[in-house]
């Protein structure tokens, strides 16, 4: 029966799920550890997609990675945030992998890359490209070493496959990466829209989130619902993966009217410029203000996924008087595991119009230019930052700059500018924008400043305000101490904070000649490896320079010995 049930899987994961045929034998896992997910190819994240498979590594970092075929690197990378150390090779079938969040790379590219790194004194690399030549791997070579590196939420392999000519990216499973998985979609909640005036759901006008009861065998069934109109379906719905828990996203998303499909989408691939407009598959506001996603089975205005096949009038469905609908909305993992949610529908007329009315001052058409300005505050936003036209929310009170609230997706950035003509010299050096729209949790947006302005540019709507960063970054001494013995010790560790604005920069140097010390900005922590340097003599002087978001900059010296 086990045999039976594998091949099943394996036809499954060769055939069933794409109309292009990807190499099934040609790429190994690039780990040995057994293949458990903590994050899906496509899974809906925060203005994006998410662009690979997360591997699990039993929550270690250090573990080996393999290259999964014979190839060349094309490219590394340093950053703090994002991928963090990265790796991408690029293999003559055509395909780039792409490795990210490590801890280090093999040793002939980590001496490369600290090469590079001395040489800048710099940590950040930026994009190298090494010749096609210098970095040769065949298949089962170590590459590099799992890591918690960038904009990591814990230790783990981010693993993309690309198109090298055309770089989109393509869901690792379809190359035969088998994570075990047995387990439905779970769907947590339905909701139907009214797309137009004159549609209601249940007599209201508004979206309406429909009660449903579960079936058993993964089929749920939702209340009878009258409507009338336009109306669009979504649903809140994740999926899980054997022997984990992490809660990943579909493969697929089918939507069926009286039995026949008006609408799919799957995530087998997609380009990296599209990515931005998961915001338009998403309920963005209910997103927005409640951090759950509810994924719309129709297609709006200014969406230009690439990922929707099969569409009817956009996934749109009209609802009409004395007419009877049969809704199922299908979600499906990469295997085919499958949860169907079934709505009957009424078509009940409702003859009360209601629409929106709006008396702003400051009326957003989509497509021009426009500018604002209150007291010393000036907005100004490009032609097409928004996908529709609205009524903007625009004040400034007590020094707060209300912009809207975050509740609606933006395609641009926006300007916003600040007049500081009334403040002192001293002031204007150490004032910044801060997001004020959670009051509890302001934060620092990147600030710039010209004369008597400062002003930033940002996709999120919401509430700014100036605030001023007197207070010097603090700096500590994690494993050692001053005028210290230290000759046992593989590292230097300090700790750098700061309450305002936040850590900008940092110089270290021993001797006098600079070091590269790797910043964790998780944890607040500076590393250095003595092996970097051969250092002369036994009395040293460490000594670090730490800056904040306004220059404000705090120095610690200190005299270790080693032999």
């Amino acid at each position: 029966m086990k045999f039976y049930y594998s091949l099943f899987l394996l036809i499954i994961y060769s055939f069933g799920y794409s109309q292009t045929q990807y190499p099934q034998n040609y790429f190994s896992p690039p780990l040995k550890t057994p293949v458990i997910l903590a994050g899906t190819f496509g899974e809906l994240r925060s203005n994006h997609f998410h662009s690979g498979v997360d591997i699990k590594t039993l929550n270690k970092e250090g573990l080996p990675i393999y290259a999964p075929a014979d190839g060349y690197v094309s490219r590394i990378k340093v950053s703090q945030y994002g991928f963090g150390k990265a790796i991408y090779l690029e293999h003559p079938n055509g395909y780039t992998t792409v490795y990210a969040h490590l801890q280090k790379f093999a040793l002939e590219m980590q001496e490369y890359v600290k090469n590079i790194q001395y040489k800048k004194q710099s940590y950040y690399t930026g994009n190298l490209f090494p010749d096609s030549l210098r970095f040769l791997v065949k298949k089962g070579d170590v590459i590099g070493y799992t890591g918690d590196t960038g904009s990591s939420g814990g230790p783990h392999l981010h693993y993309e496959i690309r198109n090298t000519a055309t770089g989109h990216i393509i869901n690792p499973l379809l190359f035969g990466l088998h994570p075990e998985d047995t387990r439905r979609p779970t769907i947590l909640s339905l909701v139907v829209f009214p797309l137009d005036d004159e549609s209601r759901i249940n007599g209201a006008a508004h979206k309406t989130t429909i009660p449903f009861e579960d079936l058993g065998n993964g089929i749920f069934k939702a209340e009878y619902t009258n409507a009338n109109g336009f109306i669009g379906l979504g649903v809140s719905a994740f999926d899980r993966l054997d022997k984990a828990n992490n809660k990943n996203g579909l493969y697929s998303l089918e939507m069926k009217l009286n039995g026949n499909r008006v609408y799919y989408h799957d995530v087998e691939t997609f380009s990296f410029p599209e990515s931005k407009y998961i915001n338009l598959l998403i309920d963005y506001e209910h997103y927005a203000k409640f951090k759950k996603r509810v994924q719309k089975t129709y297609k709006v205005k200014g969406n230009r996924l690439s990922l929707y096949k099969d569409l009817v009038d956009n996934g749109k469905i009209h609802i009409k008087e004395g007419e009877n609908y049969n809704i199922e909305i299908i979600a499906k993992d990469f295997v085919g595991n499958t949860s169907i949610v079934k709505l009957p529908i009424r078509g009940v007329k409702n003859n009360v119009v209601f629409k929106e009315k709006d008396t702003t001052a400051y009326k957003i058409k989509a497509t021009n230019f426009h500018k604002f300005q209150q007291k010393n505050v000036t907005v100004a936003f490009p032609k097409n930052t928004f996908y529709n036209n609205l009524y903007l929310d625009f004040s400034v009170i007590e020094g707060i700059a209300k912009v809207h609230e975050p509740i609606v997706p933006l395609d641009k950035n926006f300007t916003l500018t600040f007049d500081t003509s009334n403040y002192s010299e001293k002031e204007k050096q150490q004032i910044y924008i801060a997001n004020v729209t959670k009051e509890k949790y302001p934060y620092y947006v990147s600030t710039k400043k010209k004369e008597d302005k400062v002003y930033t540019t940002t996709k999120t709507l919401g509430s700014y305000t100036l605030k001023q960063d007197s207070i010097l970054p603090s700096i500590s001494l994690l494993n050692f101490k001053n005028n210290q013995w230290i000759s046992a010790l593989e590292t230097l560790k300090v700790k750098i904070k700061d309450e305002e604005s936040g850590i900008k920069d940092f110089e270290a140097t021993i001797d006098g000649e600079w070091i590269l010390m790797e910043y964790n900005h998780k944890k607040g922590i500076l590393t250095y490896d003595f092996p970097d340097k051969k250092l002369v003599g036994s009395k040293h002087l460490f000594k670090l320079v730490v800056s904040d978001n306004v220059e404000n900059t705090e120095t610690i010296s200190a005299t270790f010995y080693r032999k």
